[in-house]
């Protein structure tokens, strides 16, 4: 089964300069039930179509399958998501061997922006920015489908 190791960070500095690239991402949820969500995203003009699962008892490990699909069918599909969308711009960010993937929040989350790298294995040592703030790894609020239902603006 294919597998989904990251790390996941609250940003606490500049990282705009840093990125090579950048793409704004709109996301719905079909299924946001903990364990087993379906998302529909369109990034970059593309359609995908994401089934994850529960994460591992650290949080860092999970089941994660994907698919691109058409840009209209992610349309479509996105009228049968529940309520409340994410809407992002993710940064690409290399650091050493790995690229750090931050996301600045809008709408709802504005004023969060959260750095994750993927890695091969849970224990696989990498080269923080100096941007990385705080490790929020396995804490269930900074999932993008707990930020649908309770968004970052509601926290405080």
């Amino acid at each position: 089964m294919p597998q989904e190791i990251e790390r996941k960070f609250l940003v606490k500095g500049e990282y705009k300069s840093q990125a090579y690239a950048q793409n704004r991402i709109i996301q719905g949820y079909i299924s946001s039930a903990r364990g087993r969500t379906v998302r529909v995203r369109i990034r970059g003009g593309q359609g995908y179509l994401t089934i994850k699962g529960a994460s591992d008892t650290s949080g860092i490990s999970r089941y994660e399958w994907e698919k691109e699909i058409p840009l209209a069918e992610a349309g479509e599909l996105m009228k049968l998501c529940e309520p409340g969308i994410i809407d992002k711009t993710r940064y690409l960010v290399r650091s050493g061997n790995h690229v750090f993937e931050v996301d600045e929040f809008y709408g709802e989350n504005e004023g969060l922006v959260i750095a994750e790298v993927e890695l091969s294995s849970e224990n696989e040592p990498f080269e923080k920015p100096d941007f990385i703030g705080q490790e929020v790894t396995g804490d269930i609020r900074y999932y993008n489908s707990q930020l649908m239902k309770r968004p970052f603006k509601e926290w405080k």
